[in-house]
């Protein structure tokens, strides 16, 4: 990156403004200019194109973000909702973390950028009228667009905000008048909820009037509101596949470079193919080759790629509208399962197509997840891993005793979060039974840590997890990421014909 994002002052800033009321743009406290002449603010002020964009078409998704919004309208009569974006967060010095917009905003308008804001303004007993504030683009004639470190001269061209009413289908205003508005309005009595965590500036202007108790009721609705994804959240799931199956197909394409160098060169691999068709990817990828598979969440990524072992590869592409996929796989990495590894690995392919034959409308949330621990509990028995002179299978479900080795639930609802709707009411999640248009991962495993000593020296040290992304359909179910083989032999089929000369 370049040597100074902010060039313009350093200890002394220079007053930028001519007649109207100075600005002052501070600049790094050792960079390498330290004043403005008059003559170069003069110059940066003229010349420039009028870029202004006209007669822009909406969003695709933003009719349906409007009956997003008549949803939370309904379901908060009275009420002044905040929905905001979040802010940038550094990530060292004065470099940031790359931005990502809270989901619930994203769901209700479309927008992905920072600093802003959504506020649902109740106009009686009934009603809303919903406003979003933006930042406007920069200002040439006080210098902020290329003065400020976040002008668009450094970092990118903003929409207008008549551009942004045009796009999204809103009401746009200057978001850096919102906290002040708001705090004015908080004395008129009018009930307000926020979503917590995401911009503490706001949260600070309306402490008096807040309650956390019922914030937290709101981000349950909110999060409610995801759980049945409509044809167009429905169409991006499925963009958000396809693309995670060609990043996949990259990964086992360069095996051999992950061989030579290591676990890194896969998640490199798969985060190259995110990157260029989508936004990014949709969690940090898990890409644990050998005992590393037996750690759930392995996103270091640093060990090696061995030959004979097994790779588990967990990752999804983020589309650029922010809906991700959630594949995992498991890998021979040689191109051929061993005995033992097919045998633990054919238990878990079994577990899932117990569990995705339980998806289905009616029928309940957790009969995915029990259909497959039934399955995996019964190959423990089999194995001899648990007594089966002491447990029958009902007793190992009703004890937990298979979670040794399970460990974790068979799934979860998947869209804009890779956990989607998880702060959803128990009642209408997990609790709940399947409806069209839901979609949720089924991704049943078995991990034998390296020092359990409650198993035979040669399962120590295998993990395997297939997992796959689900649409509950009117009579049944799809998998969005059939485009991945899953059966053993497929799998095996599938590594060789990237081996053919």
């Amino acid at each position: 990156m370049t040597e100074d994002r902010t060039p313009a002052v350093a200890e002394n800033p220079e007053a930028i403004g001519g007649d109207e009321e100075p600005q002052q743009f501070k600049g790094r406290k050792n960079g390498l200019y330290s004043e403005v002449s008059d003559e170069l603010a003069a110059s940066m002020k003229s010349g420039w194109a009028d870029t202004e964009l006209h007669g822009l078409t909406p969003v695709p998704q933003a009719g349906y973000a409007a009956e997003r919004r008549a949803a939370l309208s309904a379901a908060h009569p009275g009420v002044r909702l905040v929905v905001p974006a979040g802010t940038l967060k550094i990530r060292s010095n004065d470099t940031d973390y790359g931005f990502r917009a809270s989901s619930e905003y994203v769901h209700l308008t479309g927008d992905r950028t920072e600093d802003a804001v959504l506020v649902a303004e109740p106009t009686g007993a009934t009603g809303h009228d919903f406003v979003l504030y933006l930042l406007p683009r920069s200002d040439r004639e006080n210098g902020e667009f290329w003065l400020d470190g976040y002008g668009e001269l450094w970092v990118g061209r903003r929409h207008s905000l008549t551009e942004q009413e045009q796009l999204l289908g809103l009401p746009v205003r200057d978001v850096r008048k919102v906290a002040d508005e708001l705090a004015d309005r908080a004395a008129d009595g009018v009930p307000t909820r926020i979503v917590r965590g995401y911009d503490a500036g706001l949260e600070a202007a309306l402490a008096d009037v807040l309650d956390a108790d019922q914030d937290a009721g709101f981000k349950e609705f909110l999060s409610g509101l995801r759980l049945v994804k409509d044809e167009w959240e429905i169409g991006e799931l499925r963009a958000a596949c396809a693309a995670t199956v060609n990043g996949f197909t990259d990964c086992v394409r360069e095996l051999g470079q992950a061989v030579a160098t290591s676990e890194r060169w896969i998640e490199g691999t798969f985060w190259r193919r995110a990157r260029v068709e989508g936004n990014d990817v949709g969690y940090g990828s898990i890409c644990a080759a050998g005992a590393h598979a037996t750690t759930l969440h392995w996103v270091r990524n640093d060990g090696e790629v061995r030959p004979g072992e097994l790779l588990l590869l967990d990752a999804g592409v983020e589309t650029e509208t922010l809906y991700t996929a959630d594949v995992t796989r498991t890998l021979p990495i040689n191109g051929r399962f061993d005995e033992l590894q097919r045998k633990i690995y054919d238990a878990v392919y079994d577990a899932q197509e117990a569990g995705i034959a339980a998806v289905k409308p009616g029928a309940r949330f957790r009969d995915f997840h029990d259909a497959s621990q039934r399955v995996l509990a019964e190959r423990l028995l089999a194995w001899g891993l648990l007594d089966a002179s002491v447990y029958d299978v009902e007793k190992v479900l009703e004890l937990g005793l298979q979670r040794r080795w399970t460990l974790h639930g068979t799934g979860h609802m998947l869209g804009l979060d890779v956990h989607d709707c998880a702060h959803s009411r128990t009642e209408e999640h997990v609790d709940a039974l399947l409806v069209p248009g839901m979609v949720l991962t089924v991704e049943p495993g078995l991990y034998f840590q390296q020092d359990d000593l409650t198993v035979p020296e040669e399962y120590r040290g295998i993990g395997v997890r297939i997992e796959d992304d689900i649409l509950v359909t009117a009579d049944g179910n799809e998998n969005l990421s059939a485009g991945l083989p899953r059966r053993a032999e497929d799998v095996e089929a599938w590594m060789a014909s990237f081996n053919q000369g």
